[in-house]
């Protein structure tokens, strides 16, 4: 739609006249605007404004900025050209992109797919426009600030089920609201569990984006199908889910991060069987900054066990750690000092952690998978956009054939690798969770392995196509400086690509059969 603005209407030459001194107006996509008392308040300077005086300067602010920026300053439109009409889509909350690639191929109209049903539409637009609402505004003031993510939003995404929904299928959603009913809870699958993932990562503010509870999506995951107490699943769940507490993964160590069977971190029982004394370090532990629970892998003398671990308990200390994305992540260093923990909180069997950890891994690299690939995807409309409107050498980017061949290997690897996880991801809508982890560990990995390989191919490209912008973390080029930046995060965390890449072949090798020779 159009963007809103006052009746009035000019002429052109009516707008010509105002390029002096005391009255500065210009014209973009018909709407007339009078900048006369924001020249001191322009961020790129007053000279610049002077010399699109009386003209019309679409071109020269689409050669400069996004189509937002209109948005932000609409008070300083003041009427429109008369019997000329607004060219420029406006998108509103909720909307599909019209960008060739900048969907799915299941969400383009002309295009058909066999794993998506109404539901999962419904979802989607839900979905997009609750983040375009309310995710994404706070996402970009959060990733600038570094502050964490509100009380308020976690609240407000409890209250929609969006929490809930973020850890995939199962019991915690049945009676839940989703989105106003977008969804019922016992009808939600990994399609709609992919979705809500990549709806949420289009904010394209990837320290917000592990900063919003990305600790409860790959925590709470070892409560809902490890914890053997009742009640203690049951307490934490509501108080996660509810927004009342945050969780987090607490399985990394300075020593040990692919090799979690190297964990230095002990926890010994006391004599009487009835808590474990917990010492050691964490170290990059994404939300361990304000978390209140930690899913924590310790030594328990003959193997890895993973225990329930909660601050309140005393003994527990985090301290921020600073990387390449924003603070808003709360990325942590975490100690615990003669943490008394009940033995009733072993998630799990004793000794036998390393089956909850790597049955963990699988929805979280798949996770992370779902948030790249989007993020790629986001990156290609950006380029897209980019390239139609910027112009050099007399001639738009997209003119250019070295440009096209840039943009045609981001669409290729993009395309690729959302078909390759929507493969996987009906895969998993058919195998039990006890299949999941036998079957489907290798070919995940090798899924998030080959995505971030392919993000950093796109971040290369994109960079290249973009120049200078792409390396400003505000304007135009906001996007890609934020992927560019951040896309290695996927690379490593949950599991390094060299490791996913063995593992994948080593699982595969597994059930080669010996006959073949």
């Amino acid at each position: 739609m159009p963007l809103p603005v006052p009746s009035k209407t000019f002429t052109r030459d009516e707008v010509a006249k105002h390029n002096t001194e005391d009255s500065t107006w210009f014209v973009i996509d018909t709407v007339v605007y009078d900048v006369s008392d924001f020249l001191d308040a322009h961020p790129g300077g007053e000279a610049v404004l002077r010399q699109v005086a009386g003209q019309d300067a679409t071109v020269a602010f689409y050669n400069l900025h996004r189509h937002e920026v209109l948005q932000k300053y609409a008070n300083l439109a003041i009427g429109t050209i008369a019997g000329e009409q607004q060219s420029i889509i406006t998108p509103q909350p909720g909307d599909l992109s019209p960008v060739p690639y900048a969907e799915p191929l299941w969400l383009t109209p002309q295009f058909r797919s066999p794993y998506f049903n109404d539901s999962h539409r419904r979802l989607q637009r839900a979905m997009r426009e609750f983040t375009d609402r309310y995710i994404a505004p706070e996402a970009l003031e959060k990733e600038r600030s570094g502050e964490f993510v509100s009380q308020e939003l976690i609240e407000r995404m409890s209250k929609a089920g969006v929490l809930h929904m973020r850890m995939g299928p199962g019991k915690h959603l049945h009676g839940v609201r989703l989105l106003d009913g977008a969804v019922d809870g016992r009808e939600f699958d990994y399609f709609h569990d992919m979705i809500c993932a990549q709806e949420q990562a289009r904010a394209a503010c990837r320290g917000f984006q592990d900063g919003n509870m990305a600790g409860m999506v790959i925590g709470l995951t070892c409560i809902l199908n490890f914890c053997p107490n009742a009640e203690l699943q049951r307490r934490v769940t509501d108080d996660v889910l509810s927004g009342r507490k945050k969780i987090c993964l607490a399985i990394t160590e300075a020593f040990a991060g692919s090799d979690v069977a190297g964990l230095r971190t002990t926890a010994t029982k006391t004599p009487d069987g009835k808590h474990y004394i917990v010492n050691g370090t964490k170290k990059w532990i994404t939300n361990g900054v304000f978390a209140d629970y930690f899913v924590a892998g310790v030594n328990t003398g003959k193997g890895l066990s993973v225990l329930l671990i909660e601050r309140a308990a005393g003994g527990v200390e985090t301290k921020p750690i600073k990387t390449s994305y924003s603070p808003t992540a709360g990325t942590a260093y975490v100690t615990f000092d003669n943490v008394k923990v009940p033995a009733s909180h072993l998630l799990g069997e004793e000794n036998k952690g390393i089956y909850v950890i790597l049955s963990n891994f699988n929805h979280e690299r798949w996770a992370m998978a779902c948030g790249t690939i989007r993020l790629m995807r986001l990156v290609v409309e950006e380029s897209l956009k980019w390239a139609h409107q910027r112009r050099v050498f007399g001639k738009r980017l997209i003119d250019q054939p070295v440009v096209r061949q840039k943009l045609a290997k981001m669409i290729a690897l993009c395309e690729a690798h959302q078909a390759w996880l929507e493969s996987v991801t009906y895969q998993m809508c058919h195998m039990p969770y006890a299949q999941q982890a036998r079957h489907l560990g290798g070919p995940i990995a090798l899924l998030k392995m080959s995505a971030t390989r392919a993000a950093h191919e796109i971040a290369d490209e994109a960079v290249q196509i973009w120049g200078g912008r792409a390396l400003t973390q505000t304007g135009m080029g906001r996007v890609i400086e934020n992927f560019n930046r951040t896309n290695k995060f996927d690379a490593i965390l949950g599991g390094a690509e060299e490791v996913l890449a063995d593992l994948g072949v080593r699982q595969a090798m597994k059930f080669m059969p010996k006959a073949v020779l």
